[in-house]
């Protein structure tokens, strides 16, 4: 039996009726941009990206983090993460894709600062995880058992998966939007990247609505939607399921 998911608060603005607040303050699509749907996921551009193909994948009902999901929820967003792949492979010519989330286990907890269970997906495999590992926290095999009992113990992790392979790292105590940073520092490279990022602009809140930011933006929107197209086709159900939000 799944256990009870955290109640949403007032202000999270991966849940209704704030979802698509950001977009609208940024002058880009917000339900439109909606690329799938299931009763339990939406997979969406990020409203920052940090590169070409950058997509969310959020849970419709409030949950933590990945942490917090049963075995059913968990599956499915394995199931999407393939499908991911499949986009990425005909949007960009790459199946390869690196995966990543900051779990908080406490609200606000460990850098995080979104409280809602959300992937973050990008096409290629940039090298994150070395420069995460080069922080000093080092990875061992991730896995849903591995997630959970860190939530359950009030620890935050940092999951990685690139090139097949996924592990989990400390999440307390880094800084916030560590792990946008380490996306930032692997895409940017050289060996003067931690230099060159201290005053970056890798935080969401810096780029949103900028020129750069939405024209990656609506880039991504527009070859994602005709992946999607291409692999999937029209789907009565997500038509449906706009109704519910």
């Amino acid at each position: 039996m799944a256990e009870p998911s955290a109640q949403p608060g007032r202000e999270c603005v991966l849940c209704p009726p704030l979802r698509f607040r950001i977009n609208a303050m940024a002058h880009l699509p917000g339900e439109a941009s909606v690329l799938a749907r299931d009763r339990d996921f939406l997979l969406m551009p990020d409203v920052a990206p940090l590169a070409d193909g950058h997509l969310l994948l959020v849970t419709r009902e409030h949950r933590q983090c990945a942490g917090d999901f049963d075995e059913r929820l968990w599956d499915r967003a394995l199931r999407w993460r393939d499908r991911v792949a499949r986009l990425y492979l005909h949007a960009y010519g790459t199946g390869e894709l690196l995966l990543f989330e900051h779990g908080p286990a406490l609200s606000q907890g460990g850098g995080a600062c979104i409280d809602h269970a959300h992937w973050h997906f990008l096409p290629g495999a940039p090298g994150v995880r070395a420069v995460v590992e080069e922080q000093g926290l080092p990875g061992a095999p991730a896995g849903h058992a591995a997630l959970r009992a860190r939530f359950r113990t009030g620890r935050s992790y940092l999951l990685i998966e690139e090139r097949g392979t996924a592990t989990v790292h400390p999440g307390d105590g880094v800084r916030g939007q560590f792990l946008r940073w380490a996306v930032a520092a692997a895409l940017d490279g050289g060996p003067e990247r931690e230099t060159a990022l201290a005053g970056g602009t890798w935080r969401w809140q810096q780029t949103f609505g900028l020129p750069d930011s939405r024209r990656r933006f609506l880039r991504t929107l527009r070859a994602l939607r005709r992946a999607v197209s291409a692999l999937d086709g029209p789907s009565p159900r997500d038509q449906r399921d706009d109704s519910h939000q």
